[in-house]
C-alpha cells in the first residue's frame, strides 16, 4: 500500500500564508516559517485594533466637540449634560460631523443646550 502523505492539503495551507505575507519585508513574505509568525502577528494586530478603533474614534469625536465648544463658551462635559436634559438624541460622532461641517447648526446645537442648562 502506497504511503500517504496529504501533500496538495499542506502545499494549500502553505500558499494561503504566503498569499496572506505578500508585501511583507524581507524573508517574512518568502520563507514559511517566518512568513506564518509575521501573518499570526498581523492578525492578532488586526483583531484587537478593530475594536481599538470604536474607543479611538470616539476619543477623536470627544476632543473635536471640546475644540468646537469653547469658543462658544461651554465645555464638552456641560453641552453633553445640556442635550440630555434638553432630550437632544445625537450621537458624538454626527456632533463631530455638524461642528466641522455646519457651524451654524452646531451652535443652534448648542444654544439649545445652554437654554436647557439655564
Amino acid at each position: 500500500m502506497p504511503r500517504v502523505t496529504n501533500g496538495p492539503a499542506t502545499r494549500a495551507r502553505r500558499n494561503r500564508t504566503l498569499r496572506k505575507a505578500k508585501g511583507f519585508f524581507g524573508n517574512k513574505s518568502r520563507l514559511y516559517t517566518a512568513a506564518r509568525e509575521a501573518v499570526e502577528r498581523a492578525e492578532k494586530f488586526a483583531y484587537r485594533d478593530r475594536r481599538a478603533k470604536k474607543r479611538e474614534f470616539r476619543s477623536l469625536w470627544i476632543v473635536r466637540l471640546n475644540a468646537a465648544c469653547r469658543p462658544l463658551g461651554i465645555s464638552y462635559s456641560r453641552l453633553v449634560q445640556g442635550l440630555k436634559k434638553a432630550g437632544v438624541l445625537i450621537d458624538r460622532k454626527n456632533l463631530s460631523e455638524l461642528a466641522i461641517h455646519d457651524a451654524a447648526a452646531f451652535e443652534a446645537i448648542v444654544a439649545k443646550a445652554k437654554a436647557a442648562l439655564a
